[in-house]
């Protein structure tokens, strides 16, 4: 691959990824249907190849400056008040050793962001039946195992809490044995109760609606 045709899929590679940040950003689209709508805003019909699609951790950044640029006298209070509520939903599901992930977690959150977490129980029954008992309304639907592909889907349980939206992938307690690693790019891909309440207390201050 020459230099010229290297630079040229770069940018392309970067246009498409500001391009799925405003889709994030604006219209709480996911990763990857923003990355599919963005690169056929830029390219039309033709089906780009592999290496020319963005990464998350590309994209993430692109979110991280399109939030700076246009959100910067809301997003750290919607922020904070995520975070805030997540410490406060963790500290009720203690017992099933809750951990946040997401765009709570890395900072990304914006107004149509909920809050997202992964609970490790000994069976979903029981997680199911501690949120009803505590007069939760659930719905269950399933997401993909952290761990890739290859080991399916899991089921998660979806529940509104002080007007915020809460998705809990339930996992088997073996499943913690790989909850603790670290992301490619050397952040945390999930955070405990701890981790997150630093978080909170590392904010200067609660930062003005």
């Amino acid at each position: 691959m020459t230099p010229n045709v290297n630079e040229e899929l770069q940018l392309l590679r970067a246009e498409i990824a500001a391009a799925a940040a405003r889709l994030i950003a604006e219209d709480g689209a996911d990763y990857n249907t923003a990355k599919r709508k963005a690169a056929k805003q830029i390219l039309g019909d033709t089906q780009p190849p592999l290496n020319l699609l963005p990464d998350n951790a590309q994209i993430e950044a692109e979110v991280r400056i399109y939030q700076s640029l246009f959100h910067a006298d809301t997003q750290p209070a919607r922020l904070f008040r995520l975070r805030t509520l997540a410490v406060d939903i963790m500290e009720g599901l203690e017992r099933f050793q809750p951990y946040l992930t997401g765009a709570v977690l890395n900072g990304t959150a914006g107004p149509h962001d909920d809050i997202h977490l992964q609970l490790f129980a000994d069976s979903a029954k029981e997680v199911e039946i501690f949120l009803l008992n505590r007069n939760l309304q659930i719905d269950i639907s399933e997401t993909p195992h952290f761990k890739g592909p290859r080991y399916g889907m899991v089921e998660t349980v979806s529940f509104m809490w002080h007007k915020e939206g809460v998705h809990a992938a339930l996992y088997e307690l073996d499943d913690l044995r790989g909850a603790v690693k670290t992301r490619g790019d050397g952040k945390l891909a999930r955070a405990d109760i701890a981790a997150v309440r630093a978080l909170l207390v590392n904010s200067t201050h609660p930062p003005s609606p």
